[in-house]
């Protein structure tokens, strides 16, 4: 299993984790209605906003989440990881940046470190219900490894019951 999720999983699993929670008031900053330009489709214009944005305000939080999640979405997932730990490091009490570095990073096959990050989101924000959602999700993930390379070519009933387990909840979403 060396990929954790396939495209089409990944985009769905991006577009339901990667939205602005709680970085800034909408009224306030630029960030959402760019986001929402992003997402009506007119991507090249909302990336030239957010650039002009960026310029203005290189060091808003809102702004700069915005950029690795179009980053994301825009098939440029190590730019995007990059920029989202750049952000856990410049912004250490916001949880949202550890959520999207850990769906990278488990989309990347790296399911210990993503177990990590989402720790950390859930340590700042307890209540953070897609950090949750995601750390059940790596948890599903991390156990369909173990139960695969326990099972090997073991005929042992009850493991093979428990990776077919796995393999239903992980393939759910």
């Amino acid at each position: 299993m060396q990929h954790l999720l396939t495209a089409c999983a990944l985009a769905c699993w991006l577009a339901s984790v990667v939205a602005l929670p709680a970085l800034a008031a909408e009224t306030a900053n630029p960030a959402s209605s760019i986001e929402q330009q992003f997402r009506r489709g007119e991507a090249a214009l909302a990336q030239q906003r957010l650039a002009q944005a960026l310029a203005q305000q290189p060091g808003d939080a809102s702004l700069r989440f915005l950029q690795g999640v179009i980053l994301s979405e825009t098939g440029q997932g190590a730019e995007a990881a990059l920029l989202f730990e750049r952000l856990t490091q410049d912004f250490p009490g916001l949880p949202e940046p550890y959520n999207n570095l850990a769906v990278l990073q488990a989309a990347a096959g790296e399911l210990a470190l993503a177990r990590g990050l989402l720790e950390a989101a859930l340590r700042l924000d307890p209540g953070y219900r897609t950090a949750q959602q995601n750390l059940g999700d790596v948890y599903v993930r991390l156990a369909q490894r173990a139960y695969e390379m326990a099972a090997g070519s073991s005929p042992e009933p009850g493991l093979q019951a428990r990776l077919r387990l796995a393999r239903e909840l992980a393939a759910i979403r």
